[in-house]
């Protein structure tokens, strides 16, 4: 498996636990090869966007790497789209699996290739839920629990992600065909004034009136400041009187989080 760090570089600090997650990756039964291009370099930066796009696409082409790990996170991913060979991704077989920042890529690619990704932290690996973590990972298990908002039933591709960093993309060659999609949307950061600014361009954007539905995943700060609204509540504000919303706590930046993969066709049912 090739680890790639296409947004923030990883702090030097950082060294000890990315070796204990290679250790970790080798016990469980992978080869990682990691990137040069891991660590700060020059401020935030772990190389030039072309460089980094490189080491991407070098391990694109490595017919010995089945898939590509990225561990990164932060603010510099979309920096790489424009040096990336979406025909060569296309045809190479690979699935692109990172989170956060990583939604620019992974929702870039399936505009691009169609093909899917998977929207998952491999460094959940080393955290406190790790035993359930690894076990997941080795199933390669893509289950998670989930609660009906609005409507009783919803089937479709799933596009998005991190909700801030997937409208870096509005405007660009890059944002998803939303039409008739499952609109994954879940955010780390952001209070009151910054979900509802998203929302809004997502409304202003038609994205609401094509979609068949959205899936919302944690909120992390939002819903840690008890004074907010159930982020659900907002979101009805926004959204279609008939369009279906669905809520789970299993997607999105928390360290127990489950991995979905995006570009891919999902059924929901209130009654499983």
């Amino acid at each position: 498996m090739g680890v790639v760090c296409c947004s923030n570089g990883q702090k030097q600090e950082a060294g000890e636990k990315l070796a204990a997650l290679d250790r970790i990756l080798c016990e469980i039964g992978f080869c990682p090869v990691w990137s040069k291009h891991i660590y700060e370099k020059d401020n935030i930066f772990s190389g030039q966007a072309k460089e980094r796009a490189e080491s991407l696409m070098n391990f694109y082409q490595d017919e010995e790497i089945k898939a590509i790990f990225d561990i990164s996170g932060g603010d510099i991913a979309n920096e790489i789209l424009p040096y990336l060979d979406f025909d060569i991704i296309a045809q190479s077989g690979k699935e692109f699996w990172g989170y956060s920042d990583l939604t620019t890529i992974i929702n870039a690619i399936y505009c691009k290739t169609r093909k899917t990704s998977v929207l998952y932290q491999v460094r959940n690996l080393l955290y406190w839920d790790k035993e359930t973590q690894i076990s997941d990972f080795e199933c390669a298990l893509f289950d998670f629990d989930y609660q009906f908002v609005r409507g009783t039933e919803l089937e479709g591709i799933v596009v998005g992600g991190n909700i801030r960093c997937l409208l870096k993309l509005a405007g660009t060659e890059f944002f998803p065909d939303t039409t008739d999609k499952i609109l994954l949307l879940e955010a780390m950061s952001g209070d009151v004034p910054q979900i509802v600014t998203y929302l809004s361009q997502l409304r202003q954007m038609g994205v609401f009136h094509k979609v068949k539905g959205i899936l919302l995943g944690t909120f992390i700060r939002y819903e840690q400041n008890p004074a907010n609204p159930p982020i659900e509540e907002l979101v009805l504000q926004y959204v279609p009187e008939n369009l279906v919303i669905v809520k789970t706590d299993q997607i999105g930046h928390g360290t127990s989080s489950k991995a979905v993969r995006i570009g891919e066709v999902i059924s929901l049912q209130v009654f499983r």
